[in-house]
């Protein structure tokens, strides 16, 4: 048999290529002999798979591989030790961050740039997406649903604290609602939103639902709207040929009166036989059914609760990163924004009071640029101690962590935050207590129910209780420093108590030990 000595001799007779696991067919001026290459070239999957001889696998150094065993084979996208790098050194604030660091600086004496960051900041500037209220949203749009396929009437109750998103969720629900419509081929429903604090007269709801309802028929003089309403959910004839009409009461609180009437009369017109009534009503106060409207409960009428519940830190981060991913510049450090995600959480998860104190923060750095008018010096900016994605920054064209701690402070603090601070620990522990009292829209209590509370409290931590007349006169004290406001009773005990500040500069003065910050919570 002859030598294969040169290459341009040698040719493929069989149809596989070099790169093939394959037994070559090599000829040789007609001979034919079979060898194997003695070096196995990388091949593709497909031709692996076709290969009838078992590949050898190269076991990986265990110093380069990561989460796995040293007799474990290789991953064939090759990026085992990265990811579990990147995995194991990656913290949730830097991937909320991420989008917001790889941007590149903005210059804060530039009024475009700083008119762009105000308004991306603004409170009227809506999203395009509500985040982190997506359950909300789905509860009140699979009513609205039921509802309307059934062509039913019902009654549906929002509440949570303010700026948690109830009244900007309600645009979205409204858009998702109408494209539901379409799709499925139902009628629309006549959407009628109303804001209860534009109304002159409680009872005007009435005229405005009336007008939405039968906009161009003339009514009877002798009735009144409410009259007419109730007569039209009353008769088949009339409610038949009616669309179903969809109201959103917001601020609904504004309508509780003395005689609590008029929100009775509204919630019960979803409760007539044909009424095509779905009534949706906004508020603070999350027990406003159970405290204003019984009759309903004792009817089977209550209507349904979708809590909005206070935003976390980690709730306000994302929002705020939301609210920056369209700037086209990095504008706060990251410090910054957890600072004031944990600020605002700790004292009342009010977003609008968050993107307040992101705006301020900004004016403060405006301020401060145009006081100096040399450059700030950068190279604290490359501190090797500083995080990768702070070393890009120039620190001086930013918002800093100093700029933030100084917004909050002008937002939540004030002179009645300093006076709170500065009282004995007993009037503390009475405001504290009727902070926990006037929760959930209850204007006031009473100083027996204060005792009752102030007791409570005091029993919980082991701290001896002042008697009912000290009480009192510690009461009349912090009505002469326009904390509390005392009302006026033969029996000292049924003397209403109204708390004069505001709740949050209560909790921001108090939050700093651990005591009172477990009773407010």
């Amino acid at each position: 048999m002859p030598a294969i000595t040169r290459a341009n001799h040698c040719k493929i007779e069989s149809g596989t290529t070099l790169n093939d696991v394959m037994v070559a067919r090599v000829t040789d001026g007609g001979a034919v002999m079979e060898t194997t290459p003695k070096r196995k070239l990388r091949s593709s999957d497909a031709h692996r798979q076709q290969s009838p001889v078992s590949a050898p696998v190269n076991w990986k150094s265990p110093r380069w591989r990561l989460n796995s065993s040293p007799k474990s084979p290789p991953q064939s996208d090759g990026k085992t030790f990265n990811d579990g790098f990147s995995n194991l050194h990656s913290s949730p604030i830097r991937c909320l961050l991420k989008d917001l660091i790889v941007k590149p600086d903005w210059n804060p004496k530039d009024t475009e740039h700083i008119k762009t960051a105000k308004e991306a900041l603004h409170v009227s500037t809506a999203p395009t997406t509500i985040m982190c209220r997506e359950d909300e949203q789905s509860k009140i749009l699979n009513f609205c649903k039921a509802c309307v396929e059934q062509e039913k009437a019902g009654s549906l109750y929002v509440c949570g604290c303010p700026g948690t998103g109830k009244s900007l969720s309600m645009e979205k629900v409204k858009e998702r609602l109408a494209a539901w419509v379409k799709e499925s081929g139902l009628q629309l429903p006549d959407i009628l939103s109303i804001n209860c604090t534009s109304l002159a007269n409680t009872s005007d709801i009435f005229i405005k639902m009336m007008g939405e309802a039968q906009p161009q028929k003339k009514r009877n003089g002798s009735l009144t709207p409410l009259q007419h309403l109730q007569r039209l959910y009353s008769q088949k004839a009339e409610s038949s040929c009616m669309k179903m009409m969809l109201i959103i009461a917001d601020e609904l609180d504004y309508l509780i009166t003395k005689d609590k009437a008029v929100l009775h009369d509204l919630f019960m017109l979803t409760t007539f036989p044909f009424s095509r009534c779905i009534l949706i009503g906004i508020a603070n106060a999350i027990d406003l059914a159970d405290r204003f409207l019984p009759r309903l409960q004792a009817l089977n009428c209550k209507p349904q609760l979708v809590t909005y519940r206070a935003y976390s830190k980690e709730q306000i981060l994302k929002i705020l990163q939301q609210r920056f991913i369209g700037l086209p510049f990095v504008v706060f450090q990251s410090q910054a924004l957890e600072l004031c995600a944990r600020k605002v959480a700790a004292v009342s998860g009010d977003m609008r009071k968050a993107l307040c104190v992101c705006r301020n923060a900004i004016e403060l750095l405006e301020g401060e640029l145009k006081a100096s008018p040399k450059e700030l010096n950068h190279d604290d900016a490359s501190d090797a101690s500083a995080p990768p994605e702070l070393v890009k920054i120039q620190e001086s064209q930013i918002v800093r962590l100093d700029h933030m701690a100084v917004a909050l402070s002008k937002t939540f603090k004030s002179l009645a935050v300093e006076t709170i601070k500065s009282l004995p620990q007993h009037q503390q522990i009475i405001l504290c207590s009727v902070v926990k009292l006037v929760r959930g829209g209850k204007k006031d209590t009473t100083i027996g129910e204060l005792n009752k509370s102030y007791i409570d409290i005091c029993k919980s931590t082991l701290i001896p209780p002042v008697g009912s007349l000290e009480l009192s006169n510690m009461c009349t004290v912090l009505n002469d420093q326009g904390l509390l406001k005392l009302g006026q009773s033969r029996d000292d005990k049924m003397r209403r108590v109204l708390l004069k500040v505001d709740e949050a500069d209560v909790m921001f003065a108090l939050q700093g030990i651990r005591f009172f910050r477990n009773c407010l919570q």
